[in-house]
């Protein structure tokens, strides 16, 4: 009997992860059609601005700055944001490079030669591709920072957006990896934001 409703336990199974790798087969096709549908089009005027937006936010300096002025122009409110947007960058930053990194081990893309030059004055990463460490920490500031001051919520989503595509824009990271460091920078930040409400 055992023997029996194993062997059909291994019949469903097997086309269930069959079906499954099938998909995240053709998901990364998608993904890697998408990136380089975006690194063929010429657009020299964008291609400036997300070169500096891009280099802005390594080290989450664009965050630090933003922080900064909160606190200091936001009086009490102001600089709760500002903390619990750092903390959850930092949180962000540990579960996207610490954590999934390693275990998703997706290399970076190959920039193809269809890559206008001006993109590549971005430095490519020796890190893993999955997920995009910009886009965490983006994600993770914007929710954060619009969680305590609401009104800052719309400029600063736009911003994080603007980030995670610059990544992809300037061909260091697929658009699933910028959707991926998304995920866990908003994660990160509801997090943060519900510890502290009970503390």
């Amino acid at each position: 009997m055992r023997n029996t409703s194993s062997r059909r336990l291994g019949h469903t199974v097997a086309p269930v992860a069959d079906g499954s790798r099938q998909v995240a087969r053709e998901l990364d096709t998608m993904d890697r059609a998408v990136y380089q549908a975006i690194a063929s089009v010429s657009t020299p005027r964008l291609d400036k601005a997300m070169v500096r937006l891009s280099n802005a936010a390594n080290y989450s300096r664009l965050w630090l700055g933003c922080a900064a002025i909160i606190a200091a122009l936001g009086g009490r409110p102001g600089r709760r944001a500002a903390v619990l947007g750092m903390v959850s960058v930092g949180l962000s930053s540990v579960v996207s490079n610490l954590v999934v990194k390693p275990l998703w081990a997706r290399r970076r893309p190959e920039r193809p030669a269809t890559v206008i030059p001006t993109r590549l004055s971005v430095r490519m990463p020796t890190s893993q591709s999955m997920p995009s460490g910009h886009s965490a920490s983006a994600f993770a500031f914007a929710t954060a920072v619009g969680y305590t001051l609401p009104t800052l919520s719309v400029p600063l989503d736009v911003a994080a957006t603007a980030v995670a595509y610059s990544r992809v824009h300037t061909g260091v990271h697929y658009p699933a990896d910028a959707i991926a460091g998304s995920v866990i920078g908003m994660s990160a930040a509801t997090l943060v934001c519900r510890i502290f409400d009970r503390s």
